[in-house]
């Protein structure tokens, strides 16, 4: 089944969930062929109806899960708003992604990230006001592939500059010690969360 999952992460974004259940989307959706639309919703105000076989779009919502790990795996389409997680969450999972830019948060951090992915070709991004037009005409096919990370290179690197022994290095031995391996425990643990 074509599925289209929609996250606003731990925050709320109103605007983006009445965006993605008003009928004019929720038609284009059913005339792309997708089936089903899965909302992650947050502690937004705006709760949408669960429905079955809505003009062929089966509905559903929740607030929060442990991961949305399952969700994303599951989608044929990714909805997001600009969030870090989310955004690098689908990216890494292969899925297609189409950014909501909050347009109401302040300073918006989210828009650099999301304009910096759109430049490498990564996802398309608008505000709401702008998804029926960017959905309507999107091609997942010319979105690039998000490249796999790769923090062994960051572990040889680290390595190299300090003189320091990593699990990536090659028999390097002895150095600057202490701040080094704390940098490379630090990149260790951080990779693990990452791969969970």
């Amino acid at each position: 089944m074509s599925t289209v999952f929609v996250t606003v992460g731990t925050t709320s974004f109103d605007e983006l969930i009445e965006t993605v259940t008003s009928e004019s989307l929720r038609g284009l959706l059913v005339a792309k062929g997708y089936k089903k639309l899965v909302l992650q919703i947050g502690r937004g105000e705006f709760v949408p109806k669960n429905a079955t076989a809505d003009g062929g779009l089966d509905v559903s919502h929740y607030r929060y899960k442990d991961t949305l790990g399952g969700d994303i795996k599951g989608a044929d389409l990714v909805i997001s708003h600009a969030g870090a997680g989310c955004c690098s969450e689908t990216l890494r999972a292969g899925k297609p992604l189409v950014v909501a830019v909050n347009e109401k948060l302040m300073g918006n951090h989210q828009l650099e990230l999301a304009q910096q992915l759109h430049r490498d070709g990564h996802i398309q991004y608008g505000t709401c006001s702008e998804l029926h037009g960017i959905l309507k005409e999107l091609n997942v096919s010319t979105l690039r592939p998000y490249p796999k990370g790769q923090p062994e290179r960051f572990g040889e690197w680290l390595a190299e500059t300090s003189s320091t022994p990593t699990p990536y290095s090659r028999g390097v031995s002895t150095g600057r010690g202490v701040v080094a391996a704390i940098l490379v425990l630090v990149v260790a643990i951080l990779v693990l969360l990452v791969r969970s």
